[in-house]
C-alpha cells in the first residue's frame, strides 16, 4: 500500500493507523500547491479531488477521504480492536464520531487557513469551533477514549485535526480534558513514529 500524505495534514490520521497495525505501506509526500508527488508523478492522477490523504493499495485501486480510509484499514485487521465490528451499535458510534470530527472540528478548522478571511468571520468561525471544542471536552471528562473507552480510528482523527489548534492561538489548556487527551495520545508509539517520519512541525 501507499499513503499520499502532506506534513501537518489529516493524512496523519490513516499514518497513525497504519503504523498501530503495523501493516506494511510506502509513504509519498505530496506538495500540496504543485500537486507533485515525490517521485515527480501528477497527484490528481491519483486523487483528481487534489488532497490528501490518499491510500492506494495493491490492486491499483485508491480510497480517499480519511474517516472512509481508517476504516478499511482498520478492517484488515480486526483483532487489532481500532474499530468495532461492522454492523454493531458501536461501530454506528465511531461512525457518528467520524463525521462529527470530519464536517464539525476538521470542517471547522478549514475556513481559519484562508488568510483573506476577514477578521469578523473569522471570529464567526472560531468561535463556532470553540462550541465544538466545548462539546468533545464535556464528552473526554468521562472516559479516555472517544469509542468504548479505547483507542481508536476515531482518536487518531480528532488527535490530527486538534494538532491544528496551535496555528490559530487557540490554547487547547482552556479544555483540560482535551489537554489531557492530547498528551495521552502524543505519547503513542504510532504516533511519535508518524510524526518522525513527515517531520511535522506543528506544536502540539
Amino acid at each position: 500500500m501507499k499513503l499520499y500524505y502532506a506534513p501537518d495534514t489529516c493524512s496523519l490520521s490513516p499514518h497513525i493507523v497504519l503504523r498501530e497495525l503495523d501493516l506494511p505501506f510506502m509513504l509519498v509526500r505530496v506538495d500540496n500547491r504543485t500537486k507533485r508527488s515525490a517521485d515527480g508523478s501528477d497527484f490528481l492522477t491519483i486523487n483528481p479531488k487534489g488532497y490528501v490523504a490518499a491510500l492506494e493499495c495493491g490492486d491499483g485501486q485508491v480510497l480517499s477521504e480519511g474517516p472512509a480510509i481508517v476504516q478499511y484499514l482498520a478492517d484488515l485487521k480486526p483483532e487489532a480492536g481500532l474499530a468495532p465490528p461492522n454492523g454493531t451499535w458501536a461501530r454506528s458510534r465511531l461512525q457518528e464520531w467520524l463525521n462529527f470530527i470530519s464536517t464539525e472540528i476538521h470542517g471547522g478548522f478549514g475556513p481559519l487557513f484562508n488568510r483573506d478571511l476577514p477578521a469578523a468571520a473569522r471570529l464567526w468561525w472560531q468561535a463556532r469551533l470553540e462550541k465544538r471544542l466545548d462539546y468533545t471536552a464535556r464528552e473526554l471528562e468521562a472516559r479516555r477514549y472517544l469509542v468504548e473507552d479505547r483507542f481508536g480510528v476515531a482518536d487518531a482523527y480528532l488527535y490530527t485535526v486538534l494538532r491544528w489548534a496551535v496555528f490559530f492561538d487557540i490554547d487547547l489548556a482552556r479544555w483540560p480534558a482535551l489537554a489531557a487527551y492530547m498528551a495521552r495520545i502524543a505519547q503513542r508509539p504510532s504516533v511519535l513514529a508518524a510524526l518522525a517520519a513527515e517531520g511535522a512541525i506543528s506544536g502540539t
